[in-house]
């Protein structure tokens, strides 16, 4: 006896519509490859478990949209819009989501892998249990986000608005901060070891207070900080 499908149904190598999504069988999980779905109006659809494969979604609004264990592998969706929506426990690979918006969302367990978020806002984000490995968050806005006791692996934050962020506990792996700011942002128990701590300000160094930092990075810190070392 064989088993079932995982998706009832497979779109591919269209230009898609609301209209055309809108069509499928409610509640049915769908599996769409190599689709376009730009500038496409898609709020508060029920996308959940739906997976998204080589898509384009620039620009496409998915403001309140429920997308809790949706997948998203290989896709190009700048300036998409998340607004609003519920990605609880979904997952984005390999994915270019360059000043996207994912304000007010939901990222319990979210995971984010070898992604591209440059410039994206996850402003007012709830990201209990959020995992980041491999990402660009060059200037993107994440203030007041919660990475608490996370393993940070290869992520740049260079020029981020990482403002009030809670970074205890975490070990930062082959990561940037170079530029961040970081007004209001704790880092007590951390291990920034691994991390590039380039263009500290003065303010900036208290900061850093419970956390770990290596030989390397003080005498790097007090250079940059203007004091010489004898």
């Amino acid at each position: 006896m064989t088993s079932a499908p995982p998706f009832a149904h497979t779109l591919t190598e269209r230009n898609l519509t609301r209209a055309d999504l809108e069509r499928l069988p409610a509640a049915t999980p769908v599996r769409i490859a190599d689709c376009d779905l730009s500038n496409s109006e898609l709020d508060k659809l029920d996308l959940a478990g739906w997976s998204f494969e080589r898509c384009v979604l620039r620009s496409a609004s998915l403001r309140g949209a429920k997308l809790a264990g949706s997948h998203w592998l290989s896709c190009r969706g700048a300036g998409a819009n998340f607004t609003g929506a519920e990605l609880t426990e979904a997952r984005f690979q390999s994915s270019d989501f360059n000043n996207a918006s994912f304000r007010h969302t939901a990222l319990s367990a979210v995971v984010y892998k070898a992604c591209k978020l440059t410039g994206a806002d996850f402003s007012q984000a709830k990201a209990l249990g959020a995992t980041f490995e491999e990402c660009l968050f060059v200037a993107a806005l994440l203030p007041g986000f919660s990475f608490r006791k996370s393993r940070l692996q290869r992520i740049d934050f260079s020029q981020a608005d990482l403002t009030r962020c809670d970074f205890r506990d975490c070990i930062f792996e082959e990561c940037s901060l170079r530029d961040a700011n970081l007004a209001g942002a704790r880092f007590e128990g951390a291990d920034l070891r691994g991390a590039d701590l380039g263009g500290l300000r003065l303010q900036d160094a208290a900061r850093f207070r419970g956390a770990t930092i290596s030989g390397a990075q003080a005498r790097q810190l007090l250079a940059e900080l203007g004091l010489k070392i004898a």
